[in-house]
């Protein structure tokens, strides 16, 4: 559904007027409003490879320009027909960077500031495949082919283009968006305004789930976190709050750190919980397990890197994951 939400933006933006820049604009902006999931090809080597390059330097503010360029080029390759260069690479930059704010509001984030800064950017308004949004674009490609419909059932000939109804549900989508990001707002100013186990948060979070009116907030203390579902009409409910606390740092904690899928996975986290427990399959074994708290938690942990440390030190079965569970 993501890369369908990506192409029904560029398709709205080049119903919107882009699209009269040169010839075959609508294939540009919808090429170009996907180009930057070429990275999604890393996914073949598995989840290490896959959270090393996926959303990696094709989505970097320095790469928009040849990543447009490329885009282009593939359209008029693939067309074989000349196109007016400048104009389709203008409409091709609009579409990248459509593609890459889409991906800077959802939790997942993006590295733009590559190569030069490996930093994450999250805005955390919206989940990373979001109904709501999907419905909305449905809404602006379905309304003007209903209105063809009727329009041919009493004899109308005239035929919309549709680009009254793409303007509309782009501005409807940023409507949404503007509304995410200030309930994102309210809902972390409601974590932060509390005392957890009688601690101050060193940080704050708050993280959507499908439903626009119901967060997960966060809560960062020294020796754990403090998750809390915020429903952002009601008033927060401490009571209905989960602590988290953090594992210390031991032998076992240590050696899984310097295993190669912990290090990968450490580049990508954002809110860091470090568990350990008594390894099932091996007697004396520690398991120790990192999630990122945006994604999961211990008991369903979606991202997650995990390995057992036996008795002596030794470090068994170091694996990421983007499931929860053990790769085959």
């Amino acid at each position: 559904m993501d890369n369908l939400t990506h192409s029904l933006v560029g398709l709205f933006l080049a119903r919107a007027g882009f699209s009269k820049a040169t010839a075959r604009g609508t294939a540009i902006m919808v090429v170009a409003a996907n180009a930057p999931d070429l990275d999604v090809v890393s996914l073949l080597g598995g989840a290490e490879p896959y959270l090393r390059w996926h959303r990696h330097v094709t989505h970097s503010l320095i790469a928009i320009p040849i990543i447009a360029l490329v885009a282009v080029a593939l359209v008029r390759y693939i067309g074989r027909k000349p196109l007016q260069w400048l104009p389709a690479w203008g409409i091709a930059l609009v579409g990248v960077l459509s593609h890459v704010i889409l991906d800077l509001t959802n939790v997942y984030g993006v590295r733009v500031l590559l190569p030069f800064s490996g930093r994450w950017f999250h805005w955390d308004i919206t989940p990373i495949i979001d109904p709501t949004i999907f419905a909305i674009l449905l809404l602006g490609v379905a309304a003007p082919a209903l209105g063809r419909l009727v329009g041919s059932e009493i004899g109308d000939s005239k035929q919309s283009s549709g680009a009254g109804w793409a303007v509309a549900a782009l501005a409807l989508l940023l409507s949404y968006e503007l509304l995410r990001s200030t309930l994102h707002d309210r809902v972390a100013a409601q974590v932060d305004a509390h005392r957890y186990n009688g601690l101050a948060p060193r940080r704050v979070g708050a993280f959507p789930t499908l439903n626009p009116l119901a967060w997960t907030g966060v809560a960062e203390l020294s020796n754990a976190y403090v998750m809390v579902p915020v429903n952002v009409v009601e008033s927060l409910h401490i009571n209905d709050a989960e602590t988290l606390y953090k594992a210390e740092q031991t032998p076992p904690v240590d050696a899984a750190f310097r295993t190669e899928p912990f290090q990968s996975f450490l580049e990508f986290v954002q809110y860091p919980l470090w568990v350990t427990g008594t390894a099932p399959d091996l007697e004396g074994a520690t398991l120790v397990t990192l999630v990122d708290l945006r994604f999961g938690t211990p008991q369903a942990p979606g991202f997650a890197s995990q390995a057992t440390i036996t008795r002596d030190g030794k470090v068994m079965n170091p694996f990421l994951t983007m499931s929860g569970t053990r790769p085959r």
